[in-house]
């Protein structure tokens, strides 16, 4: 069942056609050095809404962030070439056979200038937000510069949509503002686990606790099982006391987790491990860890303890990988898990996976077409199932 929820959709604008419309898309992608796309999984999700305003002969003003760019000594944000969008629009051109024109600014007198000049089914895509502090600082002032750009605005960036950001958040308050294709196909699923088919069940991996708090408290009541993974599951080790030598643990982390006791919160019972050459990977039991042991992945007897729950649940959602996947001998706890909820997906439940780092193993391992809605939101998707505020929604989503 899906959450009764209002979603003011770009598909029922009126009047589209030859509209100035600023596209507000998370592009923050990774790239390399030279700052080339190495993965477009959030480039092609957004090509559904940019192909939806190309149909109706749109003036598209694309604007996104990439990285985090740093400020310096006198508070101003430096401009580094790898946190341009440059490249985005390279590869996004490439992806249409469309040009995608870059400016190298995002507001200013160029900038309107050569807004001025976009014609029907053109697309211009501008420099960094974030090369501007008041971006992030939600300025009004920057969010009516943006706004005076274009004539409606549309958000198809979920995956920031947590942010209280002028291009998020403020902006909506100066300009028509509208859901993307992506985001109104993201709130209508994810709103499936708010209200699941039950079982439900909660895989949580990754490193940070606090950063999926308010998921645990929103979920814990409605899943019959929450099963633990990553360096997460040292966090919890660590709250119940048993040794997990040179793990890396946020000690906040720790504080935090003492307080779920819940019975459905269910652990690693034997781990993969190995010292800090991680040249040799070693299957142990909970109780078998030394000092020297840094846990890196879960173990087999974990991977079939945590696909019989799989195998039980109606609804599964996924976040965060269950140990070091990247490199070759601690991934078969993420791969073990990947193959489990695909084989469950697609059919007998609904598979709900995201998180940058989980997106990234389904992609690696190419089981991402055997889930059935994989978020570009990690961040966003905790909010949102963890029923948090998200200011890029406010206006939008109802």
């Amino acid at each position: 069942m899906i959450c009764d929820m209002e979603i003011k959709s770009i598909r029922k604008a009126k009047k589209l056609t030859g509209k100035k419309v600023l596209l507000r898309a998370d592009f923050n992608v990774p790239v390399n050095i030279k700052g080339e796309v190495k993965d477009d999984f959030k480039i092609l999700a957004s090509l559904p809404t940019i192909r939806f305003l190309l149909r109706y002969k749109c003036r598209i003003i694309i604007i996104t962030h990439l990285g985090r760019p740093q400020s310096n000594s006198d508070s101003k944000i430096k401009k580094v070439k790898c946190c341009s969008v440059k490249h985005i629009g390279a590869h996004l051109s490439r992806l249409l056979n469309k040009k995608v024109k870059f400016i190298n600014d995002c507001v200013g007198f160029k900038v309107g200038t050569e807004v001025s000049k976009i014609k029907a089914g053109e697309i211009l895509i501008l420099e960094n937000l974030r090369f501007h502090k008041a971006e992030m600082e939600n300025s009004k002032k920057f969010a009516r510069e943006l706004a005076s750009l274009a004539d409606i605005y549309v958000n198809d960036a979920f995956g920031v949509s947590h942010r209280k950001h002028a291009s998020l958040s403020a902006i909506k308050n100066y300009i028509p503002s509208y859901a993307g294709i992506l985001l109104e196909n993201e709130v209508k699923n994810l709103s499936k686990a708010l209200n699941p088919k039950q079982p439900l069940l909660t895989v949580l991996g990754g490193a940070k606790l606090a950063t999926k708090i308010s998921l645990i408290k929103n979920l814990h009541k409605k899943s019959f099982r929450i099963l633990i993974g990553g360096a997460l599951a040292s966090i919890f080790f660590a709250a119940h006391n048993l040794e997990i030598g040179k793990s890396l643990i946020d000690k906040a982390s720790v504080k935090l987790a003492k307080k779920f006791k819940d019975k459905s919160i269910i652990l690693p019972i034997d781990v993969i491990v190995s010292d800090s050459s991680m040249e040799k990977a070693q299957v142990k039991s909970i109780s078998g860890i030394n000092k020297n042991d840094i846990i890196l992945d879960i173990g087999p007897q974990t991977i079939k303890l945590y696909s019989s729950y799989i195998r039980k649940a109606k609804t599964i959602i996924w976040n965060g990988p269950m140990g070091m996947f990247e490199n070759e001998r601690f991934k078969h706890g993420t791969l073990g898990i990947a193959c489990a909820i695909a084989s469950r997906s697609v059919g007998q439940a609904y598979g709900i996976a995201g998180g940058g780092e989980t997106v990234k193993a389904l992609r690696a391992m190419k089981m991402i077409d055997y889930i059935d809605w994989v978020s570009t939101g990690g961040g966003a998707m905790l909010a949102f199932l963890g029923k948090e505020r998200l200011p890029g929604l406010n206006k939008i989503v109802n």
